[in-house]
């Protein structure tokens, strides 16, 4: 289950080189979480949305973790 979430990742970043906004990025992976839960999570109807929920927040937690990283890893290079 936790291979999703890079998977996620990428179909975002898939999105976003298309010419979605990066603010879009969160909700995205929420509902590409969601997706995932529901339909590949051999699980009942409510345990699969909020395993999805888990799943795209995690993506988009990671993303953005990463990110701030890499900007603030840039600024102390200067």
């Amino acid at each position: 289950m936790l291979v999703i979430i890079p998977l996620i990742l990428g179909v975002v970043e898939v999105f976003k080189r298309l010419g979605m906004p990066s603010k879009f990025s969160p909700l995205v992976s929420l509902v590409l979480g969601i997706l995932f839960g529901i339909f590949y999570l051999s699980a009942p109807l409510k345990e699969g949305i909020l395993v999805g929920i888990m799943l795209g927040l995690s993506a988009s937690g990671l993303y953005s973790g990463t990110k701030n990283l890499m900007e603030k890893k840039e600024e102390n290079d200067c």
